[in-house]
C-alpha cells in the first residue's frame, strides 16, 4: 500500500471511529442542554444496545426487529434510569448527580459480566457485501452505515428541535425553565424524554460499532470516555461541534495509530481534553448557554 492509500485508510478508520463517538456525544449534548446533567453512563448504553442485540440476533429474531427492539430496550432503561435515579435527587449538586450516573455506570457493566460475561461477542453487519476499494484503500460498508447514521441522528435531531413541538418545549425548558412551566411544559417529563433520547442514540452508537469491533461488557467505558472528551473539545452546549470533535479526536487517533504506535492513541484523546481545559474550558466551539432545568 502506498502512502495515499495509507493515509486514505486512515482517514476512513478515524471517520469511523469518530462517527460512534459522534453518536454518544449527541447523547451527552442532549442530556446536558437540557438538565444540566453530565451523565457518564452514556457509554453503557452503548454497550447495552450492543449486547441486548447480539442476544435478540441469536434468539432468532429477523435482523432488523433485533436492531430496533435493542434500540428500543435501552430506550426505555434511559427513562427507567431518569425516573427512579435522577428524577428523586432534582434540585442536589451536580457531584451528586455525577455519582449517581457514575453509580449506575458500574451497575449497569456488573449486570452485563453477570447476563453475558466477559467474553466478546460478534454481530453480523447491516448488509452484506463486506468491503469494497478506492483508490487502493479498503472500506468496509459498515463504516459507511457509521458515518451515514452518525449525520442522520444528527439531521433527526436538529428537524426535532426546530420542527416539532416537544423540541420547541425542551428549548423552552433551556432558555427560561420558569416561563417554561408558566405556558404548560413540564421540565421534569422534558427531562424523561432527554434522557430515553440521549439512551437510544448511544444504543444505536452500539449497535453500529458492534459488527466492526464486537460486543462485550467494558466497550462502553473507552467510547464514552472518548465521546464525553469529543463533547468537550467541541463545547457541551452545541452539537455541531461536538460531532466536530468527535471526528477530531477519531482521525487523531487513527493517525496516531497508524504513524506511530497504537499504545499513544489514547494518550493523545486525553491530551487534547488537557488542553482544551487549560486554555479553552468552555470548547473549542462553545456558544452562549441557556437557563436549564
Amino acid at each position: 500500500m502506498d502512502a495515499f492509500s495509507q493515509l486514505l485508510q486512515l482517514l476512513f478508520a478515524g471517520l469511523t471511529v469518530g462517527s460512534i463517538y459522534a453518536l454518544i456525544a449527541l447523547g451527552f449534548v442532549l442530556t446536558y442542554n437540557v438538565t444540566g446533567i453530565l451523565n457518564l453512563a452514556q457509554g453503557e448504553f452503548a454497550m447495552l444496545g450492543a449486547l441486548i442485540a447480539v442476544s435478540l440476533v441469536a434468539s432468532g429474531i429477523p435482523y432488523g426487529l433485533a436492531l430496533l427492539g435493542a434500540i428500543a430496550t435501552v430506550t426505555l432503561i434511559g427513562g427507567l434510569f431518569e425516573r427512579l435515579a435522577l428524577a428523586p435527587a432534582r434540585g442536589a449538586s451536580t457531584a451528586t448527580y455525577l455519582l449517581i450516573t457514575i453509580g449506575f455506570s458500574f451497575a449497569m457493566r456488573g449486570l452485563a459480566i453477570f447476563v453475558w460475561g466477559t467474553q466478546p461477542y460478534a454481530l453480523p453487519p447491516f448488509t452484506s457485501g463486506g468491503s469494497f476499494s478506492l483508490l487502493g484503500a479498503v472500506i468496509q460498508i459498515q463504516s459507511l452505515w457509521a458515518v451515514a447514521l452518525s449525520v442522520l441522528a444528527f439531521g433527526a435531531l436538529e428537524g426535532a428541535f426546530n420542527r416539532t413541538y416537544a423540541g420547541k418545549a425542551m428549548q423552552a425548558c433551556v432558555i427560561n425553565p420558569v416561563a417554561a412551566r408558566l405556558v404548560g411544559i413540564d421540565p421534569k417529563r422534558m427531562a424523561l424524554y432527554t434522557l430515553a433520547a440521549s439512551a437510544g442514540l448511544g444504543a444505536l452508537a452500539g449497535v453500529t460499532v458492534a459488527p466492526i469491533s464486537g460486543a462485550s461488557y467494558g466497550m462502553g467505558l473507552m467510547l464514552g470516555l472518548k465521546a464525553f472528551v469529543a463533547a468537550v473539545i467541541g463545547g457541551l452546549t452545541n452539537a455541531p461541534a461536538a460531532i466536530s470533535g468527535a471526528y477530531l479526536i477519531g482521525i487523531t487517533e487513527a493517525l496516531t495509530e497508524g504513524y506511530l504506535s497504537s499504545s499513544y492513541k489514547d494518550a493523545v484523546s486525553f491530551l487534547f481534553l488537557l488542553i482544551i481545559l487549560l486554555y479553552r474550558p468552555t470548547g473549542l466551539f462553545a456558544r452562549a448557554e441557556g437557563k436549564r432545568v
